[in-house]
């Protein structure tokens, strides 16, 4: 079996679907194409991919914002929105449903690829160090262990989307420092990342929703968010 990534394309124009196929080739990943919501998910069930290129506006019955729900109901699995849609209510709904990123159209295929490689080595790179970083006990039946990137409550695994994970690991990491939206961005998506500071206040709202009263974790108003 090929150690070349999966990554699974759903998207239903097919010059825009080839472009991007034709760019993960060239940085080393396996890419597989879906055209409609049905077709994606028997195709994620079939490769199981190391992630998802997923378009919101899909021909048929599952569009991408339903296709994102059956996903996250089985998986954690990364998922990049690939979409024309630009409207705030549109980022936020997608975020909200587990999705990891948001990319607008039109894009670059570059920037793309960049997005990729960013959320694949954050999802796998912590276990795979010599050392296995040590658990994070934040002391009220939360546990974050990020060689097996895993969130317990009360011992019990807590599914985080990639960017959730990322983002409670850099708040206990900086636990009691009040940190910027901007800090938070640099930090977890990266200095290079375009977007939106309002991702971060998404991202606070499931990981609030997620892990309810336990998370200790404090609106400062003016600054951003500071983990207690």
């Amino acid at each position: 079996m090929s150690d070349e990534p999966a990554i699974v394309i759903v998207e239903d124009d097919p010059n825009i679907a080839d472009l991007v196929e034709l760019y993960l080739r060239r940085d080393g990943y396996r890419p597989y194409q879906a055209s409609t919501g049905e077709r994606a998910l028997q195709v994620i069930a079939e490769r199981n991919p190391e992630l998802v290129l997923l378009d919101v506006g899909l021909p048929g019955e599952l569009d991408g914002l339903d296709v994102c729900r059956a996903i996250r109901a089985e998986s954690d699995i990364p998922i990049i929105f690939l979409t024309a849609r630009d409207a705030e209510i549109d980022r936020v709904l997608g975020l909200e449903l587990g999705a990891d990123d948001y990319v607008t159209k039109p894009f670059s295929p570059r920037e793309l690829v960049a997005r990729v490689k960013a959320i694949l080595r954050r999802s796998s790179g912590a276990s795979s160090s010599a050392g296995r970083p040590t658990p994070i006990d934040l002391g009220w039946e939360i546990v974050v262990d990020p060689g097996r990137r895993e969130v317990t409550l009360a011992g019990e695994p807590v599914a985080l989307a990639t960017r959730e994970f990322d983002l409670l690991h850099y708040l206990a990491e900086h636990r009691g420092l009040a940190l910027s939206r901007l800090q938070l961005l640099d930090g977890v998506w990266g200095v290079g990342w375009v977007g939106d500071d309002r991702t971060v206040d998404v991202h606070v709202r499931q990981l609030r929703k997620k892990l309810g009263d336990a998370l200790r974790l404090e609106t400062v108003w003016g600054v951003g968010y500071r983990l207690d």
